[in-house]
């Protein structure tokens, strides 16, 4: 998004889209998965939340000046944060976030039109993309990593850049944790 907007239930739309659904969804489904003989939840997210610590006190992204691609390196830190989360409170299902690589899609054309321009023929095709997402669906390689990671290119790659200012405390993780279940609550069936 370029500037905010809300849905109709006044939440902000990447929010509600990148973060709060994936929770909601994620959520719904956990009992359903633990039954299957290979549970696993795959999370895609993207690079940009390299560059983005975890951020609670901002949620819906209503203070400040709205950065569109800021806010939504910011989600998919979140989600990096919540696979992990998962992870640990889910041990019987295996859980993996990733990142597809720069994948030329209309998306990356129309929110950072100089950076498609410029790197259009370095972009990876929406099949390239979507390799790691397959292999870790039905690789039982990737099955046997530890539950919780962030890949790229099929490897397990750091969540957090070298010397990055990227790490977030137990507390906040936690945090984010409760501040969406809080929120998840309006949307469940009474």
């Amino acid at each position: 998004m370029s500037q905010r907007e809300t849905t109709s239930e006044g939440l902000e739309r990447s929010f509600s889209t990148n973060v709060l659904g994936v929770y909601i969804l994620t959520k719904s489904l956990i009992p359903l998965i633990e039954k299957s003989p290979d549970p696993r939840v795959i999370v895609v997210t993207s690079g940009a939340m390299l560059v983005q610590k975890l951020r609670i006190g901002n949620l819906q992204s209503d203070r400040g000046r709205y950065d569109g691609p800021m806010v939504y390196a910011q989600h998919k830190r979140q989600q990096v944060v919540l696979t992990e989360q998962w992870a640990k409170a889910h041990p019987t299902v295996h859980f993996s976030v990733m990142h597809p690589g720069w994948v030329d899609t209309p998306t990356v054309a129309t929110a950072m039109p100089d950076f498609h321009r410029s790197m259009k023929s370095s972009l990876r095709s929406p099949e390239q993309g979507a390799d790691t997402v397959l292999w870790l669906a039905v690789s039982e390689a990737a099955a046997k990593n530890p539950s919780g990671r962030f890949y790229q290119d099929r490897v397990m790659v750091p969540a957090h850049l070298p010397l990055a200012w990227t790490r977030s405390s137990t507390l906040e993780e936690h945090k984010l944790v409760a501040l969406l279940d809080d929120m998840a609550k309006t949307f469940q069936p009474h």
